[in-house]
């Protein structure tokens, strides 16, 4: 049975949680096979590409503070790294005001990547919002407020604020949990 506008009527107030879920994470992925098609180098992990896209977002981050970010041991994101520079897509460099410490930089093939990805994904998601009415258009625009600030709720500490769902660890590699709109639809 199909509502006004021939979408599903929507289902009992319980289920928005997962009915939102789960039309993010299928846009996602629809988004991820797409982008999959055209790719010109070798497929990169999930936990591999958020790790290169926080990086490309600030540059100079390091280990420790990119592992707190992605929600992972910092023996996993040490992992990762190692990875990524032996696949010449990150460069790190010692900190110079802790000897120890890295600082973790993008290479010219990690940006290039990224720029395509980037681009590649507009086109995508432009072409098929252009073929959307002007209310559907409006009602996504209008939505993108709430839905970076669930991002944020979801990103916070779920211990600080006594959240009962505890945080999941990610094996060394694994995507972080929960996926969503940083994981999904990335350039792999």
């Amino acid at each position: 049975m199909r509502g006004p506008g021939g979408d599903a009527p929507p289902g009992p107030p319980g289920t928005f949680p997962a009915e939102l879920t789960d039309a993010l994470v299928g846009i996602q992925r629809l988004i991820r096979r797409r982008l999959r098609g055209g790719l010109t180098g070798p497929r990169l992990r999930g936990a591999e590409v958020e790790l290169l896209r926080l990086v490309e977002s600030r540059p100079g981050i390091g280990v420790s503070e990119a592992a707190k970010e992605l929600h992972l041991a910092s023996n996993s994101v040490s992992t990762l790294v190692n990875q990524l520079v032996r696949d010449e897509y990150l460069v790190r460099e010692t900190d110079p005001a802790d000897r120890r410490a890295a600082r973790l930089r993008l290479t010219g093939t990690a940006e290039k990547r990224l720029e395509d990805w980037h681009r590649r994904r507009a086109e995508l998601v432009g072409g098929r919002l252009a073929r959307l009415d002007g209310a559907d258009c409006d009602a996504l625009r209008a939505a993108l407020p709430a839905l970076r600030r669930l991002a944020d709720l979801l990103h916070e500490d779920p211990e600080a604020d006594g959240d009962p769902v505890a945080p999941v660890s990610a094996p060394a590699g694994a995507a972080a949990a929960p996926e969503g709109l940083w994981t999904e639809g990335t350039p792999s």
